[in-house]
């Protein structure tokens, strides 16, 4: 008997002992993921001296879309975390710094001659709705874009994690919805203004001149569009159509061909809209504080009969022919009411 209860005692004391030495292996197995996480370069490193990517198996028709790792890509992630980030923040706030010190140094063009109380018709309707769809939806293009590039430097640090995330995921949405109306816009204002865009004689008299925006007095002669605008609207047309080719490449990368050609469509589309974004920020200073009478061409179609003899006399001169003949003309002239 007093066998048996020995044998018992110990089977319980065995049974104790395991119960409290499991948890306390337990607890010195675990481990603080953040306490030594890897580093990227450290996986790197550990992948070996060839860097093979680390790739899984994936039901979707994107070959790509299986890769873990791919050390080739680290050369185009510095290039959109490093360069692209600076040369949009470079392109942008240079742009305003130096359209700031051109307007402490020139302060706002004046009509000269001062207004004349007569309007001349210089856009219709639907040339100022492309305009004011074209310039609205690329401004909203451009800022969703540009968040991506300079978002999580600059922008998150500000609003916080909540705020960052909320706003990029309505900005993709808008980015990729409102890309649409920005080509349409694109292709109407190439149907309205390319013959009044191509290169003329008279271009090089102005560029000479420097447009008069220097000194005053030096309003070199020109038609509807001078050299500066013919400038703006040809790089608008270059550059939106390589922002919408390369966007659409983006939207649809199975259409890029592979993706290295994604990765250079990419880069392609960052550049040419930190360009641009640059340009525009010029054309939008000059069209309103910049200048006077000049928004009225886009806010009610009509500029002062004196502000477009001084910055457009050839075009005056055509409007004013074609209304003495009684003929259509692109323009008409009449008292202000």
């Amino acid at each position: 008997m007093t066998h048996h209860l020995s044998r018992l005692f110990g089977i319980i004391a065995l049974s104790l002992g395991l119960m409290l030495a499991v948890p306390a292996t337990q607890a010195q197995a675990q481990v603080n993921p953040t306490a030594s996480s890897v580093t990227e370069d450290a996986l790197f490193d550990t992948l070996g001296p060839g860097n093979a990517a680390v790739a899984g198996r994936t039901s979707i028709a994107d070959p790509n879309a299986g890769y873990l790792i791919k050390p080739e890509n680290r050369s185009w992630a510095a290039l959109q975390g490093s360069t692209l980030h600076t040369v949009s923040i470079v392109l942008i706030v240079g742009m305003i710094v130096l359209l700031a010190g051109f307007y402490m140094i020139r302060g706002r063009i004046r009509v000269e001659g001062g207004l004349s109380g007569r309007k001349i018709l210089r856009f219709t309707a639907i040339e100022r709705f492309a305009h004011w769809t074209l310039a609205s939806t690329f401004i909203i293009l451009a800022l969703t874009g540009l968040n991506l590039i300079i978002g999580r430097s600059v922008i998150l640090p500000l609003v916080g994690e909540a705020t960052f995330g909320t706003m990029t995921a309505w900005g993709k949405l808008a980015h990729n919805f409102l890309a649409w109306p920005f080509m349409v816009a694109l292709a109407l204002i190439v149907v309205f203004w390319l013959v009044h865009n191509l290169p003329a004689r008279v271009d090089w008299q102005w560029i000479k001149q420097g447009g008069g925006l220097l000194k005053k007095g030096a309003h070199p002669p020109a038609g509807k569009f001078n050299a500066g605008q013919k400038l703006i609207f040809w790089s608008v047309v270059l550059g939106g159509a390589a922002l919408s080719f390369t966007g659409y490449m983006l939207m649809f990368p199975m259409q890029a061909g592979g993706f290295e050609s994604w990765q250079f469509y990419q880069t392609i589309h960052a550049l040419a809209a930190g360009i641009l974004s640059a340009i525009i920020i010029a054309h939008i200073y000059l069209g309103s504080v910049g200048m006077e009478g000049a928004f009225d061409a886009m806010g009610s179609g009509e500029v002062d009969e004196n502000w477009a003899k001084e910055h457009h006399a050839l075009w005056v001169e055509e409007v004013q022919g074609a209304a003495a003949k009684g003929t259509a003309a692109p323009g008409r002239t009449h008292p202000a009411e």
